[in-house]
């Protein structure tokens, strides 16, 4: 195992070699002065601050190709004062609007709006950093940057924006507080670009150049954002975010009384430098996140559900993203949920200086008498060291601990370990073009009574080129490993997974790009026999208006590990050590995001498990009224035929979506989801007011049925307040 990381290192070291410390965007640099004037948020430029403010313009063309300048005008200004970063967009259209958004609510899908956004890389590191953004109605957009381009949207802070409509062109103005974001006092250069994104004409475009083949906020293309002088110290910088809940819940399965529910909490950010936040929650609640997006479940192994949790979420990046998506030692899904009381927990996360990142995390939670699950503490340390110009390398500990609790005493109840705990190193390579990526983890973890196989391994590396996408995956799982705070969904295998992908793009015509795509997927026990397999021959098409096609095929192998329903209702099981076999077609169809009305449809057929046959479908159907009203509908249908005594089983999943968004501060949402394999039907509204920045009023209306005769399984009405002190 030494041997492979050491091997990726090397990689690392020869294809960063030439040009660790210069970035690729090094010449482009937009100056900012402190404002000569008072700012008001209006989208007016009125000010004589913006006539003295620098212009970053001639943008260049991403997409639909980045051979080019821009075809539309955009121009940014930037300057402060000592409390703001401002920011003005003047956004050049050819035509008068309307103006193409998905609708007013925050955080909108980048491809699917009319959009302009920042990314803003204080420390220059490449890596990490913050962004913000809005559609052309005025939807905001802010989020984290983590990994060198990849923005966390569930990062929620104080800061006002507008955007004003003209003829020829849309105007959007933002002031950030300097105390919203985290930055090393001194740094007088910091890494930026600016993206904009135009429906009609189909470009986006960037300010510092982007390949194609990369998302703009790709941080190793920023330029850089040149201060007149030391930008001013953020100052203390404390919030108390409280809240407080009624609510009533009623169980109907169980025939008992209505449980009224009254509680309170509080959350606080503590800024103890200016680049290192403390995050404190007493006695969470997150009874407005939304629920869980069911699905047909016909997988042998537990099903991943992402977290949506603010809490955990934010800045969270060091602890859920280390190791690979179905070997994660941490998953934060498994703290608090399923009636768990969280009481309280902290978290200290960001940065020490521009090379070191830290991030500590202790969650404690209640018992749960109706399981006899006992009170639990979790504690998470990441640390993180940035090594050549992108790269980095990462630490990690994970520690659960049972409290004032002996499995050995456990008399006619479930038993629960004592303690499980887990230590990890991972290095991930990023050349300073962005053309190699990859990553290399090892993983060991500790539990009574489990030792030996007890490690887990694996290692990634890509190429990305604008006609070239090849990559090399391995993992290695021993079949006592225990992640019991992590989501491992298998253990005891090798994995092996080589992928090709080869683009070609015509000069002319409505097809932008198209190519192959093979992936081959190798499953082997610890004794280095197969056990599954897969092999997968894609073709791709991207048209001009950034609809999309493929076509693909499949053949697989399954040997059963375990025995396995393969309609997951009960009815019976085939046998451990049965081997299948099938070959699979299918085509994916995305609509053009240009459209009020999109669809997006899928299909696959061919054989299934014990020589059956299968046939799924699924369609995505959407019409915006813009930007107050968005409706949607998600049909999945699946056909499977087997011998008895399972025979022909069909299953719907259905689930219609609305959501109203009367300004960009009051929000609707309303959905229900209809599960035929499940036999459940869940009915979801939420209303949202954001009645002062960051600060929000929620009423969440939530009901359980059975589908026939639409008998109530349970119901929950809850009524939640959010108010953001700053201190």
């Amino acid at each position: 195992m030494p041997r492979v990381l050491c091997l990726l290192c090397c990689v690392s070291i020869a294809v960063t070699a030439k040009a660790q410390q210069l970035k690729k965007n090094e010449s482009y640099h937009l100056k900012i002065k402190r404002a000569s004037s008072p700012v008001k948020v209006d989208g007016v430029i009125d000010e004589q601050a913006w006539q003295d403010a620098d212009v970053a313009t001639n943008f260049h063309m991403v997409l639909p190709m980045d051979t080019s300048a821009a075809r539309l005008r955009t121009d940014v200004r930037m300057t402060y004062d000592q409390q703001h970063i401002y920011l003005l967009v003047e956004s050049y259209t050819p035509d008068a609007g309307p103006y193409m958004v998905e609708s007013l609510r925050r955080d909108f899908a980048f491809l699917k709006n009319d959009n302009f956004l920042l990314f803003m890389d204080p420390f220059d590191d490449q890596t990490n950093g913050f962004s913000f953004g809005a559609n052309a109605a005025g939807a905001q957009w802010d989020g984290l940057m983590y990994d060198g381009g990849k923005v966390d949207l569930s990062w929620d802070n104080k800061w006002t924006s507008i955007v004003k409509n003209y003829k020829d062109r849309w105007v959007f103005e933002a002031a950030i507080p300097f105390k919203t974001i985290r930055y090393k006092k001194g740094i007088t250069h910091w890494g930026i670009n600016f993206s904009r994104n135009d429906l009609k004409t189909t470009e986006k475009s960037a300010w510092a150049p982007v390949p194609r083949q990369f998302a703009t906020a790709s941080l190793a293309y920023t330029g850089s954002l040149d201060w007149d002088t030391v930008p001013p110290a953020a100052g203390p910088n404390i919030s108390l975010i409280p809240y407080l809940l009624g609510g009533v819940v009623k169980d109907y399965n169980k025939g008992t009384p209505g449980k009224f529910r009254r509680d309170v909490g509080l959350d606080a950010k503590v800024a103890v430098t200016s680049s290192l936040n403390l995050d404190l929650t007493v006695n969470p609640d997150f009874s407005q996140v939304d629920v869980d997006k069911q699905v047909t479940n016909l997988d042998r192994f537990e099903l991943f559900f992402p977290e949506k949790r603010q809490f955990f979420l934010e800045n969270g990046d060091q602890f859920s993203n280390f190791g690979y998506s179905t070997i994660r030692p941490f998953f934060s899904r498994r703290i608090g949920l399923g009636g768990v009381p969280i009481h309280f927990g902290a978290r200290l996360s960001g940065k020490l200086n521009k090379d070191w990142r830290l991030g500590i995390m202790n969650m404690q939670t209640g018992k749960q008498e109706e399981t006899g699950l006992p009170a639990q503490n979790f504690t998470v340390a990441a640390l993180q060291r940035r090594v050549f110009s992108r790269s980095n390398l990462g630490f990690i500990f994970i520690n659960k601990e049972s409290l004032n609790y002996d499995p050995a005493k456990e008399v006619d109840k479930p038993v629960y370990s004592r303690y499980n705990r887990n230590m990890g190193l991972e290095y991930n390579l990023a050349s300073s073009n962005n053309f190699w990526t990859g990553k290399a983890m090892l993983l060991k973890s500790y539990s009574p009574g489990k030792s030996g196989h007890d490690f887990a391994h694996a290692a990634n590396l890509q190429y990305t080129s604008k006609v070239w996408n090849i990559s090399w995956q391995h993992e290695y799982v021993g079949r006592n490993y225990n992640a019991e705070v992590g989501y491992v969904p298998r253990q005891g295998y090798i994995k092996l997974m080589p992928q090709v992908t080869r683009l070609f793009f015509p000069q002319s015509g409505p097809v932008l790009s198209h190519g192959p795509q093979v992936t081959g997927t190798w499953f082997l026990n610890e004794d280095f026999h197969r056990t599954d397999n897969e092999t997968m021959l894609n073709y791709g098409i991207v048209f001009r208006k950034r609809n999309t096609l493929n076509i693909w095929s499949s053949n697989t192998f399954i040997q059963l590990l375990n025995p396995f329903d393969p309609t997951n209702t009960g009815k019976d099981s085939l046998h451990t050590g049965t081997r299948h076999s099938w070959n699979t077609v299918g085509a994916d169809y995305v609509s053009k995001p240009q459209s009020l009305f999109t669809y997006a449809f899928s299909a696959r057929y061919g054989g299934y498990y014990e020589g059956g046959t299968r046939l799924m479908t699924n369609a995505e159907l959407g019409y915006r009224f813009q930007p107050y009203v968005s409706i949607a509908l998600s049909a999945n249908y699946n056909d499977i035929r087997l011998p008895q005594p399972w025979g022909k089983n069909s299953f719907w999943l259905v689930g219609p979506r609305v959501d109203v968004t009367m300004t960009n501060t009051l929000f609707f949402t309303g959905f229900m989801q209809y599960n035929e394999q499940q036999k459940n039907m869940n009915v979801n509204t939420r209303f949202q007011w954001r009645y002062r920045p960051a600060s929000d009023l929620f009423i969440v209306y939530t009901d359980n049925y059975l589908p026939e005769p639409f008998y109530v399984k349970n119901r929950a009405l809850v009524l939640k307040l959010v108010y953001w002190f700053n201190i």
